[in-house]
């Protein structure tokens, strides 16, 4: 069995240099002053926009991200009904082929990387836990020819699960000013922090307000 830390890729479909530009283009629709885009224009003309609460421009932008996380994460991010995803199903990936994976919540001090699911103890309570839930979905596999879809039964939250989530910029405030306080799950911090962080070096104009939010909550 395969223990790995959370992670997430933002795919390149959402962050170009013309992003900010179509939500200006979009956003002087309302006013008519397209006559006032210059190359510069459009980080203050969209703060302007999310300061005075008119943020539904931002929907005309979206932008998906690929994350592997366990499934008690996944389980919360679906909850977001505005978006779009897509997860790798426990009813048609055999574990018995691939072999299971699990992420290690950052609470447990185990080391990422292989083990033997068959040795008899591990210093770890959790790490013991992985271990019988992977021997137990083999041997239903192997031994009572349970499906995967029957023989999930046993995997736990810990599970990793990988799922494209695609969402409009408008939605990504909503999320992350949610998912990266310090109100969240731990679990669901250690990959919605460093999503913000890189959201916001890509569209400060978007997402800075976000940061300076959670950060005066949290002084």
């Amino acid at each position: 069995m395969l223990i790995i830390e959370p992670s997430f890729y933002v795919i390149d479909t959402g962050i170009r240099s013309s992003t900010l530009r179509r939500i200006e283009e979009a956003g002087r629709t309302c006013y008519k002053s397209e006559d006032k885009i210059t190359d510069d224009s459009a980080d203050q003309f969209i703060r302007r926009l999310i300061k005075s609460g008119h943020e539904s421009v931002l929907e005309h932008e979206n932008l998906s991200v690929r994350f592997i996380v366990d499934r008690g994460v996944s389980h919360e991010l679906v909850r977001h009904r505005l978006c779009a995803f897509s997860q790798e199903s426990t009813r048609y990936v055999d574990y018995n082929k691939r072999g299971l994976t699990f992420i290690k919540p950052p609470w447990v001090y185990v080391q990422a990387g292989m083990y033997d699911e068959h040795i008899m103890s591990f210093n770890n309570e959790w790490l013991m836990a992985m271990a019988e839930a992977a021997k137990s979905y083999h041997r239903l596999i192997a031994f009572y020819n349970w499906s995967p879809q029957q023989a999930r039964a046993v995997l736990p939250n810990s599970l990793k699960t990988e799922l494209v989530m695609t969402a409009n910029l408008r939605e990504w405030r909503h999320v992350l000013r949610l998912r990266a306080s310090k109100a969240a799950h731990p679990q669901m911090q250690e990959v919605m922090r460093p999503l913000l962080t890189y959201m916001n070096n890509h569209l400060p104009a978007v997402f800075e307000d976000i940061v300076e939010e959670i950060r005066i909550k949290e002084s």
